[in-house]
């Protein structure tokens, strides 16, 4: 018998992010449609509701936070308790990350357009870095994931994906398959290590139509 795998969407978004319109039911009704296991639920500059989904659904959400460093790049921490406010200097949210017992994953790292760090700012938190984003199915360049991912295996580091889900739709899309886990940072770091990343990608004109709609409807409705 083969041994049973977890299929976990390392990056997925909230109305608790200005640009996406996620409600948490919709969420776990897509984990259902599409077989995904887990999802770890990343905000931009927010926990709470991340908190609070974990809370309802503790064997299928993990709470993290994306947060906009002083530098600009973005750093997700998994397992978060505490938010992280934004523009924390970059080394500082990894430490804080660490401090939490969480992990510290670096989403689409070469993808400028979508605030990546570069080779520059990867090399400041290099000895804190715990995983890295190999495939974002919003990231579209030629070889951009394929730089996160080169990058990492030079170093070692375990592989992660994610759909960067700002609507239901995209859940799913990109994900990792992983042994069972304990949901805590050790067991899950081992569990990647011994995992493998499946992803197929998404439409950049959907995208585009239905993020620019969210930021519109938050600056409007204000929730």
């Amino acid at each position: 018998m083969a041994e049973r795998v977890l299929r976990v969407d390392m990056h997925v978004h909230t109305r608790a992010s200005y640009d996406s319109l996620n409600d948490p039911d919709g969420i776990l009704a897509a984990m259902d449609a599409r077989g995904i296991d887990r999802v770890v639920v990343a905000d931009h500059d927010e926990l709470d509701l991340a908190l609070r989904m974990q809370a309802r659904a503790p064997d299928r959400v993990i709470a993290g936070e994306e947060v906009r460093t002083a530098e600009g790049p973005d750093l997700i921490g998994i397992f978060l308790t505490e938010r992280i406010p934004r523009g924390t200097p970059l080394r500082e949210t990894a430490e804080r990350i660490r401090a939490q017992g969480g992990v510290v994953y670096v989403p689409h790292p070469f993808d400028t357009r979508r605030r990546g760090g570069g080779e520059h700012h990867l090399a400041a938190i290099a000895d804190l870095v715990d995983a890295v984003e190999a495939h974002n199915a919003r990231t579209w360049g030629a070889g951009v994931n394929q730089a996160g991912e080169a990058w990492a295996r030079a170093r070692g580091l375990p592989l992660g994906a994610g759909s960067d889900a700002h609507t239901a739709g995209e859940i799913g899309t990109a994900y990792v398959e992983v042994p069972p886990f304990e949901p805590r940072r050790e067991p899950f770091l081992a569990a990647l290590r011994a995992g493998r990343v499946a992803a197929r990608g998404t439409s950049p004109r959907v995208v585009a139509a239905y993020s620019a709609y969210a930021r519109v409807h938050h600056a409007v409705f204000r929730d």
